[in-house]
């Protein structure tokens, strides 16, 4: 049973403050490219509504170049809190990229220093910066002196097993005017592979003065609250979570806040959440946004009577309504077998007549 402790839940009773900005809550939604859109946001927050959601990554470079803002870095104006995160290895066209953040609605400016895929890392984006720590100063410190709302660090731990420098690296973020900084307790050579260290979030934060959110292998409210025992953080940060669970947040931070669990999602809700999901992709951005949603898809079908044969299906619909149909015919199964097995445990409790 997952328990929440008094000291843990008046730690977190309090606003999480981003320097002067404030948010209710202490989940957030993490960056994920090709996931965190628009639409993707939109179905957390109804979950989660006080939590910071942030965009997919956008590269400062491209923006230097571009005449409109690309579509990842589309904020409804009603979606708030809301980060923009950016990342490249250019201390000015950092700067640039982050003004126009702004422009767009970012309440702060997030800066990737750690992801490990090797198109960023190849260019000294992302995770790279960790063996760059001079130079990932002078890009916080620009971006700093170019915008008012606080600017942000998401990294990892090290690049290696035997080159962890976060406590020098994160130390020097702060020095720089980072308000927050979001640790992933992996290093980039291990990518998503074994476990996330968290004890290194834990001397990040026994070191900084600013909140340190802590990052992976948050799948669920017990991970979270274990996680936030366990490293004293200010807060976590979900990630690969919620792929085809928009629920998550909503529940860890509804635990917090209450000490309560939520009743998860039945196989039939998180079909229709999919099925709007879908929907919604679709209205958004026409047959790419189906053939982006063929991966959300088969992420929400998992776990029910079915699930493999529907998740195949998904995974090559050309159409909304072919997926859309799938959806129904699955969800229409799912009821009929809940009202067979209810009928049969009824039938089942019917006291037999003795003569």
């Amino acid at each position: 049973m997952v328990t929440l402790s008094p000291a843990l839940q008046e730690r977190l009773s309090q606003p999480l403050k981003i320097g002067h900005f404030e948010v209710n809550s202490r989940v957030l939604q993490s960056p994920l490219s090709g996931v965190t859109d628009l639409v993707f946001r939109r179905l957390v927050r109804r979950y989660a509504p006080t939590s910071m959601m942030y965009t997919e990554m956008v590269n400062a470079t491209g923006l230097h170049y571009v005449k409109e803002l690309p579509k990842i870095m589309e904020v409804d104006p009603n979606e708030r809190p809301i980060s923009i995160q950016l990342f490249d290895c250019r201390p000015d066209f950092l700067a640039e990229a982050a003004q126009m953040a702004v422009a767009e609605g970012a309440d702060t400016v997030d800066i990737n220093m750690g992801c490990p895929v090797n198109k960023i890392t190849k260019n000294g984006g992302g995770s790279s910066l960790l063996r760059q720590p001079e130079l990932a100063g002078h890009i916080v410190r620009s971006v700093v002196k170019a915008v008012e709302v606080p600017v942000t660090v998401k990294t990892r731990i090290g690049w290696t097993d035997k080159e962890i420098n976060i406590l020098d690296f994160a130390k020097r973020m702060e020095d720089a005017g980072a308000t927050m900084i979001t640790v992933h307790g992996r290093t980039r050579s291990q990518g998503y592979n074994g476990n996330a260290k968290w004890e290194w979030i834990a001397k990040v934060k026994e070191i900084l003065s600013i909140p340190v959110i802590a990052n992976g292998d948050i799948f669920s409210v017990e991970a979270a609250v274990k996680c936030l025992e366990m490293t004293g953080a200010d807060g976590v940060m979900c990630s690969r979570g919620t792929l085809g669970y928009p629920f998550l947040v909503g529940e860890v931070d509804h635990f917090l806040k209450t000490g309560e669990l939520k009743v998860p999602p039945t196989p039939v809700e998180r079909l229709q959440c999919a099925w709007e999901h879908l929907q919604m992709l679709w209205e958004y951005k026409g047959d790419r946004g189906v053939r982006q949603a063929r991966k959300h898809m088969t992420w929400y079908a998992k776990g029910f009577m079915g699930a493999a044969d529907l998740r195949g299906k998904l995974s090559t619909i050309e159409t909304v309504q072919q997926g859309l149909d799938l959806i129904d015919q699955s969800i229409e199964k799912l009821i009929q077998f809940e009202s067979s097995e209810l009928t049969e445990l009824e039938s089942d409790l019917i006291p037999v007549a003795t003569f």
